[in-house]
């Protein structure tokens, strides 16, 4: 099913205020000429967060949005609140429309489908965080981006934001690395629910949830992409009907140990540290968000560190992922592939050694 939905003029008169506000701020402004014609599949709360940046994505245009019978009113909303001309009820539909790049934001467990058959359809995808369930799939949907010589890119923000580029370019001056900290805590109010028999989404074995898929997956990314491969992991999870509300993810390399804490069933400061025998960097903001931080040298002086430009943690990788793509530079694309390869790889060896199987596996 497919409704052909008319731009507002009153939406189009917003972005155009917002355009020339951005212009003004030194921020780009928007539709000075279109080079992706994204394509969303989903509609849940990451989708409703993408939209609000899309005026600050000047070389995308989101033309269509894909969704389920059960969302279609949620779907219509979204259309008239963002402009999106079509709105799709059935996924092959969708496939056929003019868009170039698929988005692909739904429930863990369909990840590998939905982006499977958008690569299959001639598609560009960018498939939301985690990647995959298994490695396996994984390795599948990477073998068929490159067959074909299409884009496949994980949206995971952290790799993408100046604050993380920065950090890694300061790690030499902390020294010997010791011991790398990062702790994601946030209780969740879907949790108040499972404790009362009703299993959601995010605590659902059977579509991939849990603590370390929602939350402790952004610690993967962070430490991985400063450090690589560790030579060993271990987790160490609280399981509640067969999926983990929270854990202790250790993962050891040569040199130093490194503890990542994912928990959705408790709440705690959230702060990422990196400590060497000169001097440590100390965040207290989330993995996937980056924000400002400190270093911390051994003699007590402390410099402030702040060079994310956006106000979303997610407009920079959608810049990027436009970027690669206008470029064809497939060389950064199966890089960042090899990354997300190796946090698969990581989340599935965590979840073997803790006993949490997934259908995919």
């Amino acid at each position: 099913m497919k409704e052909n939905i008319i731009l507002k003029g009153c939406h189009l008169q917003i972005l155009s205020l917002i355009s020339i506000c951005g212009s003004i701020a030194g921020l780009p402004a928007i539709y000075n000429g279109v080079n992706m014609k994204l394509g969303i599949a989903g509609s849940g709360m990451i989708v409703k967060e993408f939209l609000t940046i899309v005026p600050f994505l000047e070389k995308i245009e989101v033309t269509a949005i894909c969704g389920r019978k059960s969302s279609e009113v949620k779907l219509q909303e979204l259309s008239e609140n963002y402009s999106i001309r079509e709105i799709f009820i059935d996924y092959d539909e969708f496939l056929s429309s003019p868009v170039d790049t698929v988005y692909v934001a739904v429930p863990n467990s369909l990840h590998f489908d939905y982006a499977k058959r958008a690569l299959e359809a001639g598609k560009n995808v960018i498939l939301e965080k985690p990647f995959t369930s298994a490695y396996q799939e994984a390795l599948q949907l990477c073998s068929l981006a490159k067959e074909k010589q299409l884009f496949l890119f994980e949206a995971i923000t952290t790799l993408y934001l100046p604050n993380y580029q920065k950090i890694r370019e300061l790690i030499p001056i902390l020294g010997d690395i010791r011991i790398v900290q990062c702790n994601y805590s946030q209780y969740s109010r879907r949790y108040d629910s499972f404790k009362e028999g009703v299993i959601l989404p995010a605590f659902d074995r059977e579509l991939s949830g849990g603590a370390l898929m929602d939350l402790n997956i952004y610690n993967i990314h962070y430490v991985t992409g400063l450090f690589g491969r560790p030579k060993n992991v271990e987790y160490y999870p609280n399981i509640e009907r067969g999926i983990d509300t929270s854990g202790i993810l250790i993962l050891e390399y040569d040199t130093f140990k490194c503890t990542c804490i994912g928990a959705k069933d408790c709440k705690a400061p959230i702060a990422n540290n990196i400590q060497g025998d000169k001097g440590c960097i100390y965040q207290n903001t989330p993995a996937n968000v980056c924000d400002s931080f400190e270093v911390i040298s051994n003699n007590g002086e402390v410099q402030a560190v702040n060079e994310n430009r956006y106000p979303h943690r997610m407009v920079n990788e959608f810049i990027d992922f436009e970027a690669m793509i206008a470029g064809k530079d497939y060389e950064k694309c199966y890089q960042l592939l090899d990354h997300s390869l190796l946090v698969c790889e990581v989340q599935a060896a965590a979840r073997k050694k803790a006993g949490i199987v997934f259908p995919a596996d």
